[in-house]
């Protein structure tokens, strides 16, 4: 049976009912808490946002099988690209710091090899992301400035982007195996448990967003150096 999207006429609150992994998604677009019973497109228009870019994200991170697709139009590119940009302030100032935090915390409980294990997993992992997420700011958001103003330098594509878009998240595995299945149990399986949710969360987020980069931002960017190219040719 296939799912409703989520629409417009909405009220914003349902939506949240109905897939509560879409709070982190309010404050990326200024969106705060308390907006009553008040419909998407209402808290949209608020904000400034465009509920159509809204409605996309929402529904990439809900259903799994979902795809814009040319059909939905023109993508508000410059909302989307803040909405990442302040997805990554997220990972860097919030979720990757805070399992830092834990892990230290955690490998204060094991002997020195245990413990430097453990950190070195998420320290490498973490520099992987850090990377990552440089490459888009410096490289890949300021192409797509670039090609909106009409712009196309270089030998540089969006298909470089897409060819080097690894599941940087898969990584985490090994450390998530060995927190469940290898370290000893040293009396801290809360420390444990909160530690390991917040890592699949953190997966997770980097898959939808990875995922909002492959369906809404990689086939705009195609189109516009579409575009470009058809210029060229008239010229």
């Amino acid at each position: 049976m296939e799912h409703v999207l989520f629409s417009g006429k909405q009220k914003l609150s349902d939506l949240i009912h109905a897939n509560y992994r879409l709070l982190p998604v309010l404050p990326r677009f200024n969106i705060k808490l308390g907006f009553e019973d008040r419909k998407v497109d209402e808290v949209c228009e608020q904000h400034g946002v465009s509920p159509q870019l809204f409605l996309m994200v929402c529904n990439v991170c809900t259903f799994d099988a979902y795809s814009p697709g040319n059909q939905e139009g023109e993508v508000d590119i410059d909302g989307l690209v803040r909405y990442l940009t302040r997805s990554h302030e997220d990972y860097r100032g919030n979720r990757i710091p805070v399992i830092k935090e834990q892990l230290n915390r955690l490998a204060e409980c094991y002997n020195s090899r245990e413990g430097k294990l453990v950190k070195q997993f998420f320290d490498g992992y973490t520099t992987e992301v850090m990377n990552h997420l440089q490459y888009e700011e410096c490289t890949v958001f300021p192409y797509v400035e670039n090609l909106k103003r009409g712009v196309k330098t270089g030998a540089y594509s969006i298909k470089q982007f897409e060819k080097n878009h690894g599941n940087i998240e898969d990584k985490l595995h090994d450390l998530k195996n060995i927190i469940i299945k290898y370290l000893p149990d040293q009396g801290e399986g809360e420390l444990r448990t909160s530690i390991l949710f917040n890592l699949f969360w953190l997966e997770e987020e980097l898959n939808k967003h990875a995922l909002l980069e492959e369906r809404i931002l990689i086939p705009f960017v195609e189109r516009l150096e579409g575009r470009l190219r058809g210029d060229d040719c008239q010229e």
